[in-house]
This record gives C-alpha cells, sequence and structure tokens, in this order.
C-alpha cells in the first residue's frame, strides 16, 4: 500500500465555464439513453472518446453528481455515467436493493455497451459499488478509484454523529406507512443502514490497482478508510487534507489530475 499526502493547490481549468452551464448533466437528451436490464430500466449518458471510464455516483443522487469532473475526463476517456438502480431517471420497480445488485447491473451496462473492461470511479456508495464490482466482475476493471466508501455500516465506520442521527431515523420511522416516493427514499436509507457488509479479507479478492480516497473531515472514519486500503493487494491511499465527504467537488481541480494520473500510470508503477 502506497500513500499519497495530498498537498492542496487550485489550478484553472482549460474549458470554459460557459460550456459547463450549457451541458445539464443527466438531463441530456443528446446523449442520453434508456436501457432495460435486470429488471429495471437504467438511464446513462456517454461523453467523450478515449478508454473508458465508468462513474457511479452516491447515495440519492445522479449523474448530475459528477458535473465538476466529467468536463475534465471526456477530453481523454469515453465517459459513461449512470443513474443508479432506484436512483435518478433510472426506473426501478422492485421493493429490494443491494450493492451487489447495483455492481451487477454496472457489469451489464459495460456488457451492454460491449466494454470488456474499464476504468471506475465511484463516490461515497458509487466507492462501494467500485470495490464490489472489482470483486464480482474483477475482468471488467482495469483501475478503480473509490472516494468515501465504507464496507459496514456502524459507528466503526461511520462519523458516530451520523450513525446516531441515522439510528434516530431508522427507530422513529421505520414502523410508519408511506407513499410510493416515501417507500423509495426509505429503500434508499435502509441500503446504507443494513449495507454493505464487505470483510476486510473479501477486499483481498481485487486484484486490480485501487485508489482509496477520503477527506480528513469525512463522514467516513479515516481510521476505515485506511484498513480498506490495507487490505487491498495493490492499492493506493489519499486522505484530502481539509475535506469532508465531497472530495471530488471540494477540491474538484486537484481530485481530478490525481485520479487522472493514477489511471495513466503503468500498472506495475507503483512508486
Amino acid at each position: 500500500m502506497k500513500l499519497f499526502f495530498g498537498v492542496l493547490f487550485f489550478c484553472f481549468s482549460s474549458f470554459s465555464s460557459g460550456a459547463q452551464e450549457k451541458t445539464d448533466y443527466g438531463n441530456n437528451k443528446a446523449t442520453g439513453h434508456h436501457l432495460s436490464l435486470r429488471g429495471i430500466k437504467m438511464y446513462y449518458e456517454v461523453y467523450g472518446k478515449g478508454k473508458p471510464l465508468l462513474m457511479i455516483h452516491g447515495n440519492g443522487g445522479s449523474i448530475k453528481s459528477f458535473e465538476s469532473n466529467i468536463p475534465f475526463f471526456a477530453k481523454k476517456y469515453r465517459v459513461i455515467v449512470l443513474d443508479s438502480r432506484s436512483q435518478g431517471k433510472t426506473i426501478d420497480p422492485g421493493d429490494s436493493l443491494s450493492f451487489e445488485m447495483m455492481a451487477d447491473d454496472e457489469a451489464a451496462l459495460l456488457d451492454a455497451l460491449h466494454i470488456d473492461s474499464a476504468y471506475v470511479l465511484g463516490w461515497s456508495d458509487g466507492g462501494i459499488n467500485a470495490l464490489l464490482l472489482a470483486m464480482r466482475h474483477p475482468a471488467k476493471v482495469k483501475k478503480l478509484v473509490s472516494s468515501g466508501a465504507n464496507i459496514w455500516p456502524d459507528s466503526t465506520a461511520i462519523k458516530p454523529s451520523v450513525w446516531r442521527d441515522d439510528k434516530n431515523t431508522f427507530d422513529t420511522t421505520h414502523t410508519g406507512h408511506f407513499t410510493a416516493e416515501q417507500k423509495n427514499d426509505w429503500k434508499l436509507f435502509l441500503l446504507d443502514w443494513l449495507q454493505p457488509n464487505i470483510s476486510l479479507q473479501q477486499l483481498g479478492a481485487i486484484q486490480c490497482p485501487a485508489l482509496i480516497v477520503g477527506g480528513d473531515h469525512d463522514l467516513i472514519r479515516v481510521e476505515h478508510t485506511v484498513l480498506i486500503a490495507q487490505h487491498i493487494p495493490k492499492s493506493y491511499l489519499w486522505i484530502v487534507p481539509n475535506s469532508g465527504h465531497g472530495t471530488l467537488t471540494e477540491h474538484k481541480d486537484e481530485f481530478n489530475t490525481q485520479v487522472d494520473a493514477f489511471f495513466s500510470k503503468p500498472f506495475n508503477e507503483r512508486k
């Protein structure tokens, strides 16, 4: 495991702010598609050309979560961004949800696009999906970046104050009656309350190079992020200074640059 000590610096992106405003990420009719797979109707968008890069958002998010990152990576990569099961514009009629289901969805999307393998960037719940995609479908992942992920759902992994708030929500809500929209929100809440359930030993199945990222003020405890990196054979750890959970937006320029450098580095170069 290699440790990256982040030194904050700020740079101006080469694309104009006006160009960003013209693209409605997550609602772009020009590049958006629905695809029926595994019992759901998945929505995804594709930008740029080059080696494929799959981006996976966090709980309750959507493609729009990556609006600070897509323009940078689309200059060099074929960026595939999706709305995960039960989120964004992806239609999911089911009453159950798991990270394993979503990882299998992502593998199925790559198959449907005739992509043998891709770089993978996941944030928050998407970071968990990235880990599971590499565990369950190792041939699909060239390299992965996982930011703000946890592998079990208790207060040893999650900031205790956040976990207590979630426990209070569970204790006071789980016996309630819900509208259809509330049922979906509750399904997403339970996903993070009850899952994931990945052991440290299971992380050893990840054979691709992995950059494990967390903020020094993340809602995921730094100690937990370190444990994840320590148990992945080809791992690198980057704790971003002065950052909360949103590493990819709070420090977007440095994040984009460092992730691109990691993807670009030869597989066997770990110095």
